[in-house]
């Protein structure tokens, strides 16, 4: 199977019920994981090493819960072995990267650009696959852009002071971005929570690295932050992230990450009494139109 064909559902199915459970999960996942920048906020280590205690802590938590379910982890075969280590090279650099920009940026600019991932993802399978979207297809992306764009636009702000973050959270996406697409050519073959349990053991010593090289704070004095982002990213949004990878079309799992900016605006008007305009509102609703939309098979001419 290519690396296309993993990520890539035939359009037909989208009814079924395994789309609806994955889009489900998948939906639930990213709601998790848009509370991830409040724990790190939160956290007393070092930012990078926040990323290394949310994949210590889930190790063992992703190793039972493979077991209980009934997919042991096994010894992985010379090629799964560089599979995952790439993989989790690159979830290394996503985390540290999305980390340090959550830091260094508005939290808006770091929404829009960590969630990057949304636009080429479905690129990168049009492209390796030699096909253009659907007309649903294409739809969705422009109003999912239009909306992002109206989500963010008004506190979206380029300046010197924002760049380094920016690049960052940028960065962040594009890693991201290649882990999806990594791990995608073991998903179709292991079960989710071993590919997550893997994935994650793999991402441990990268960012320790990272955190060391850094000389950040590595013991935190409060473990409540970092038990929240390992079980409420790492477990459950990661978790059903991978399941619904590979069970979803490319195109919906990629719109779907931008619940999380939604969720985050949310969360601001919410807990820190930032205002949501109309025109942020308009960008919510669009994005779910397009969520909608992209659901909706194209018609067939008679």
């Amino acid at each position: 199977m290519t690396q296309g064909q993993d990520l890539e559902l035939e359009r037909s199915p989208l009814a079924l019920p395994s789309f609806r459970y994955a889009f489900v999960g998948l939906l639930i996942g990213n709601v998790f994981l848009a509370l991830g920048p409040i724990f790190v906020r939160m956290a007393d280590t070092g930012p990078v090493a926040a990323g290394f205690w949310r994949m210590a802590l889930a190790v063992p938590l992703l190793i039972v819960i493979a077991r209980v379910s009934g997919s042991a982890i096994k010894m992985l075969s010379p090629s799964a072995f560089w599979i995952f280590a790439l993989s989790g090279l690159f979830f290394a650099a996503d985390l540290a990267a999305w980390h340090l920009g959550i830091f260094q940026t508005k939290l808006a600019n770091a929404n829009m650009l960590g969630n990057v991932t949304s636009f080429l993802l479905p690129l990168w399978l049009f492209v390796t696959t030699q096909t253009w979207p659907t007309r649903m297809q294409a739809a969705a992306l422009l109003i999912a852009a239009l909306g992002s764009g109206l989500l963010m636009g008004q506190s979206f702000e380029l300046s010197a002071r924002n760049f380094t973050g920016d690049i960052l959270c940028l960065l962040a996406g594009i890693f991201y971005t290649a882990y999806l697409v990594v791990i995608a050519n073991v998903r179709s073959a292991m079960g989710a929570w071993p590919v997550l349990a893997w994935s994650s053991i793999m991402t441990v010593l990268p960012m320790l690295g990272m955190a060391l090289l850094m000389r950040e704070t590595i013991m935190p004095s409060d473990w409540t932050p970092l038990l929240s982002l390992a079980l409420c990213s790492q477990v459950i949004g990661q978790g059903l992230m991978i399941y619904a990878l590979g069970r979803v079309p490319a195109v919906v799992f990629g719109i779907t990450l931008l619940i999380q900016p939604i969720i985050s605006a949310a969360l601001g008007w919410h807990l820190y009494r930032e205002a949501m305009t109309p025109l942020d509102w308009a960008g919510a609703l669009l994005i779910g139109l397009a969520l909608l939309i992209v659901r909706q098979p194209d018609q067939k001419p008679d």
